[in-house]
């Protein structure tokens, strides 16, 4: 009974049209169209935490391939304080992080895809200046990286529907 159900399931899977974007029918997929783009310059150390982590998720840059897309990313990123104790003093902040990103074919000009990603994340202000710190740099990496996952699955998908 089982052999059934999981052949009635396999059957019914393959039918529905879905596909990995990371394996095409020659084995490379997105990660061979994530080869031939190019990261434009961004801005601040955020920007650089946004980049980095946008060349660790897929190799973007590519020594060997000649890059066909640029991605340009501006990002905005805001600290709120949300959390205020009855002497006035914050406990609580909420950091945003927004991209707006462009993929544009090099040969044409033509933008491929213009998006946005973003996430938020919450800190607790406590007494240790140190410890707050700390805390607002690890939530913008963090937001960095969600980002960048955000971007390169955007960005994947464009590409996939481009070729």
């Amino acid at each position: 009974m089982r052999f059934v159900f999981c052949l009635l399931a396999t059957l019914a899977l393959s039918a529905c049209g879905l596909q990995p974007i990371y394996a095409g029918a020659s084995g490379q997929g997105a990660v061979a169209d994530l080869g031939a783009v190019e990261i434009a310059p961004i801005e601040g150390r955020t920007g650089w935490l946004v980049a980095t982590a946008l060349e660790d998720r897929v190799s973007l840059r590519n020594s060997d391939a000649t890059p066909r897309y640029r991605l340009d990313v501006q990002l905005d990123e805001s600290l709120e304080s949300l959390g205020l104790l009855s002497d006035e003093t914050v406990s609580r902040e909420r950091r945003i992080l927004r991209a707006r990103y462009q993929l544009v074919d090099l040969s044409s000009g033509a933008i491929v895809l213009d998006a946005t990603a973003g996430s938020d994340a919450g800190i607790d202000v406590v007494s240790s200046d140190y410890a707050t710190i700390a805390a607002e740099r690890a939530s913008a990496e963090r937001l960095a990286e969600v980002v960048a996952d955000q971007i390169v699955t955007r960005v994947s998908l464009a590409l996939r529907r481009r070729n």
